[in-house]
């Protein structure tokens, strides 16, 4: 598995979902030194049935569009030139906007999102942005109706807004099955990313993708963007990933 998800890089937020920018930088650049970063998209048409994309080829995706991206995040992605997807509650462009509310553990000041004049000039610089719903609940927990709404109201607003269509969803919390697959389909995307889940087979609607955090040095990346990394949940990898690395560094 090559598709790699960041969420925050924030240097005040404790996080395991924010990475510190200096640590952010540094994966940057060995990714462009010992990887090949292509579009998400190109990435969703030769993912294997696996989930893996073609050896020493990864890309670059973040989820929940927090403002700290345009602060941290794009000047180094525009530095080495690196393709990279957001994905964007809709809802948080909308007039009216949205607070963030899915974060189980916030930091003690407030998180924002990226506001539409940042997303445009990030896009106008080659960042590509899709939706991340509307409003970001868990999918698996709606009716087919309120599932179909959340999904097409998150494309409409995004394409009016962003002047583009539209095409890839990243499920919310990364949790999908196969009726939320049907139901992204039919909602018009032509892509869905979420995380490694195996009950539900790989395919166009299930692009699994490895989580990077706080934690994770140049090491962890090197493993989670090889070819070869399970992809299994964090929750039950990370102890394993932990064991790896610490035998890998024993070696070197």
């Amino acid at each position: 598995m090559s598709v790699l998800t960041y969420h925050a890089v924030d240097p005040n937020w404790g996080s395991p979902l924010a990475v510190a920018p200096a640590r952010f930088s540094a994966h940057c650049a060995w990714l462009c030194r010992r990887r090949r970063v292509i579009e998400l998209a190109d990435a969703v048409s030769t993912v294997s049935p696996h989930g893996r994309l073609p050896r020493g080829t990864v890309a670059l995706t973040f989820d929940d569009g927090f403002e700290n991206l345009f602060h941290h995040a794009f000047p180094v992605l525009r530095r080495e030139g690196m393709p990279a997807t957001v994905f964007l509650v809709a809802q948080t462009l909308a007039p009216d906007g949205h607070a963030v509310d899915w974060v189980d553990e916030p930091p003690r000041f407030p998180l924002t999102t990226l506001k539409l004049d940042q997303v445009l000039e990030m896009q106008e610089a080659g960042c590509r942005f899709e939706s991340h719903t509307y409003s970001h609940p868990d999918l698996t927990k709606l009716s087919d109706q309120e599932c179909r709404r959340e999904l097409e109201a998150s494309r409409v607003l995004l394409e009016d807004l962003l002047r583009h269509s539209v095409q890839g969803l990243a499920y919310p919390f990364g949790y999908h099955d196969n009726r939320v697959c049907r139901l992204a389909e039919q909602a018009g995307f032509s892509y869905a990313v979420g995380t490694s889940q195996r009950k539900v087979r790989v395919g166009r609607y299930a692009v699994p993708r490895a989580g990077i955090y706080r934690d994770d040095d140049l090491i962890a990346l090197r493993i989670k963007s090889s070819s070869w990394y399970p992809g299994v949940r964090r929750t039950s990898a990370f102890p394993a990933i932990r064991a790896g690395v610490r035998a890998w560094r024993a070696r070197e």
